[in-house]
């Protein structure tokens, strides 16, 4: 006689993924899978955030049978669904880079996932200079330290019923921030070197938790971002993930402009009349020279 396996199918989102092993959150428990060998031919890896169907098998391993569509995803951080995107900026010991929070936002832009900028460690200094850049992009801006947790509440409120991915350099106080906001947690904090005033990278792969009534991804750190070997965007649509240029896009006196130095451009003549933040204009002008040799077929590659 053969013995057959019973399986039972169930709809659940991907917690974590290590070593091969999924951990798929259901409504009746967290089970451990492994995918089906299809996704492996298909060039498919598994996300945190991925929505799936599973094969719970009573006499085998359990598997992922199916990934669903996803709405959007990041390679790094490497997850998918994302709601909102959480970036711990730290005022000091690691200083701001303006440059990889507007790449990180732009991306965010791109795949339809709302920015938000926690500048953390506003005991060591003020993040006034910050708030000021980035005050005309509409992201929702907060600030936390040690001793000031006044916004906490207001930072929690944006997490309910979104899945937000939290992403920072090492040493940001992203774990931190996450053990404030829910302390049964108790994330692992890493240890800023004297020396290097860097963080050590405390998280290894990207983890699902509940926070309140909202899931959060906390992500390993990163100390920069390269958009050409990580989500492409060409020059031409860089433009439309810089929110703070939307109102004045078509009234430049060419069609043409790249809004970079020529004669004629608006968004040029608001940013030397300070409306909007020359940091963020250089940045512009910097990824779009950057993205000047990216063409268009290279993106499905």
């Amino acid at each position: 006689m053969t013995n057959q396996v019973e399986t039972n199918k169930k709809d659940g989102i991907i917690l974590k993924g290590i070593g091969g092993f999924y951990y798929v959150e259901t409504a009746d428990g967290v089970f451990e899978c492994k995918a089906k060998g299809k996704f492996r031919k298909e060039k498919i890896i598994p996300l945190a955030g991925d929505r799936v169907t599973i094969e719970v098998n009573f006499n085998a391993e359990n598997t992922i049978s199916e990934i669903k569509e996803r709405k959007n995803f990041l390679r790094r951080p490497p997850v998918a669904n994302i709601d909102q995107l959480l970036i711990v900026v730290s005022m000091r010991d690691p200083e701001p880079n303006t440059l990889v929070i507007d790449k990180m936002t732009a991306l965010a832009e791109k795949n339809g996932i709302e920015p938000i900028l926690v500048f953390s460690k506003t005991d060591l200094a003020s993040a006034e200079k910050y708030i000021e850049i980035y005050k005309t992009t509409g992201y929702k801006l907060y600030t936390i330290s040690p001793d000031d947790h006044s916004e906490l509440d207001l930072i929690k409120a944006e997490l309910s019923g979104k899945l937000t991915a939290f992403t920072g350099n090492s040493g940001a106080g992203k774990s931190t921030l996450i053990n404030a906001l829910s302390p049964d947690l108790s994330l692992d904090t890493g240890e800023i070197s004297n020396k290097l005033k860097r963080g050590r990278h405390t998280t290894r792969q990207a983890e699902i938790f509940h926070v309140g009534d909202g899931l959060i991804i906390d992500t390993a750190g990163f100390s920069s971002i390269d958009l050409v070997s990580n989500d492409p965007i060409l020059k031409d649509e860089l433009v439309n993930y810089f929110p703070e240029f939307s109102e004045y896009l078509g009234q430049c006196k060419f069609t043409s402009c790249s809004h970079t130095c020529e004669k004629g451009c608006v968004i040029c003549e608001k940013t030397d009349e300070g409306i909007i933040s020359k940091s963020r204009h250089d940045n512009y002008v910097f990824l779009y020279n950057e993205a000047k040799n990216i063409k268009e077929w290279e993106l499905s590659q």
